[in-house]
């Protein structure tokens, strides 16, 4: 477990560092968009497509690095009502339906990738496999944070009182 761990960890923090890329070349994108737009009095097209190219793999990375450090939204009135062991099951049972999930994107983003492969995006002539090759990059991930999730306890963060407000 101690090697999946770290395996995780590396492949985790290579998605982080991409993510982050993705974010600033969408921001430094945009700016120039409005720069062109309002400098130069047009705008190239391109900047439209590519910005949101990546915005929506930045989207699809964070929800697989929030699956891995438990930052999705919950609402944990119900479940907290139960004995803990009825809790556990929950658990176990939506950690499952996290692996289905990663699953069903994985397998489908692939047939969408092949589907999408021979047309093209207006502006910049690249593939449209490109825009929706994060859908089964994102599964990949999903898969392997739910795996990894098994074997933690609790599905979301613990907030305490005293950090509110």
């Amino acid at each position: 477990m101690k090697a999946y761990k770290a395996t995780m960890d590396v492949l985790n923090r290579i998605l982080l560092v991409l993510s982050l890329v993705t974010l600033a070349a969408m921001v430094v994108v945009i700016i120039y968009q409005v720069f062109a737009r309002q400098i130069l009095g047009s705008s190239p097209a391109w900047t439209e497509e590519i910005s949101r190219l990546l915005f929506v793999w930045v989207s699809f990375f964070g929800i697989a690095y929030g699956f891995r450090e438990k930052l999705h939204i919950a609402v944990g009135l119900l479940v907290n009502k139960f004995p803990e062991k009825v809790q556990f099951v929950f658990d176990f049972v939506t950690k499952l339906l996290i692996i289905a999930f990663g699953v069903i994107l994985l397998y489908y983003g692939i047939q969408f990738f092949i589907l999408t492969s021979k047309s093209t995006m207006p502006a910049t002539g690249l593939p449209s496999s490109v825009l929706y090759a994060c859908i089964p990059i994102t599964g990949f991930y999903v898969v392997l944070n739910g795996i990894e999730l098994l074997f933690k306890k609790g599905l979301h963060q613990q907030l305490d009182d005293a950090s509110e407000g």
